[in-house]
């Protein structure tokens, strides 16, 4: 007997701009109705900062190899304009890169060519609100994870953490994606720029296990055959 397929993530009539070109809008904007959405497009970056400014919407998708999308984080956006969270379709797998000038709200994204069903997830993650993930004025937290960029430190509740460039590389990457499982390859190119063998990647994600995990609950998971993922195992379940 077979199993049936998990249903995919549904809205509920919440308005997403999606921004891309006609093979992106017409898929995108076809599920997104059938899925309980309401969507307006958007053929460039141009467009949609001036739909923005006009309209509120709870959810931007927005395809970043639109030719206008780099210019965009050099324009100066209207006082007061919205900032809905933004999903980004990209060929780049580091959320950081991705338009940090432009000052927009929650920020996630899903690599091309992309499955439907992950869109949809990740949609309904943004949609609920800011994650455990929190910002304070040095780097980024998750409960007693803090992250000094300024330092290149990081710190476990009152214990400070002696990581060497890489484990902190790979720490920031998993701290900012919590709870998003991380394949080897994604971290391979974000740690190292390029790619490093599964032995090198295996040993670097058990050295930074014994600093992060030593004294405290679990942050550091695998998921087996997929990755690795930073969180609360009670939060993921």
């Amino acid at each position: 007997m077979t199993g049936e397929r998990p249903a995919l993530a549904r809205g509920s009539g919440q308005h997403v701009l999606v921004v891309g070109g006609p093979e992106v809008t017409e898929l995108l904007s076809t599920t997104l109705e059938l899925a309980g959405y309401r969507t307006s497009v958007a053929g460039s970056g141009t467009e949609a900062l001036t739909r923005a400014a006009r309209h509120r919407y709870d959810l931007v998708l927005l395809d970043t190899t639109l030719p206008d999308v780099p210019d965009l984080g050099r324009r100066r956006l209207p006082p007061g304009m919205p900032r809905p969270p933004v999903l980004f379709l990209t060929a780049d797998d580091s959320l950081d890169s991705l338009l940090p000038e432009l000052g927009l709200g929650e920020r996630d994204y899903v690599t091309k060519p992309f499955r439907v069903a992950e869109v949809l997830a990740r949609m309904q993650v943004l949609l609920r609100g800011p994650g455990p993930v929190r910002h304070h004025e040095g780097g980024p937290r998750y409960g007693d994870l803090v992250l000094d960029d300024a330092r290149c430190q990081a710190r476990r509740g009152t214990l400070t953490l002696d990581l060497t460039p890489a484990e902190y590389r790979l720490l920031r990457h998993l701290l900012v994606n919590a709870h998003r499982v991380l394949s080897k390859d994604q971290i391979s190119r974000y740690v190292w720029g390029g790619h490093r063998g599964d032995n090198a990647i295996e040993q670097l994600v058990s050295r930074l296990r014994r600093k992060v995990d030593r004294d405290a609950p679990a942050l550091i998971h695998t998921r087996r055959g997929f990755g690795y993922w930073l969180g609360r195992a009670e939060a993921e379940a």
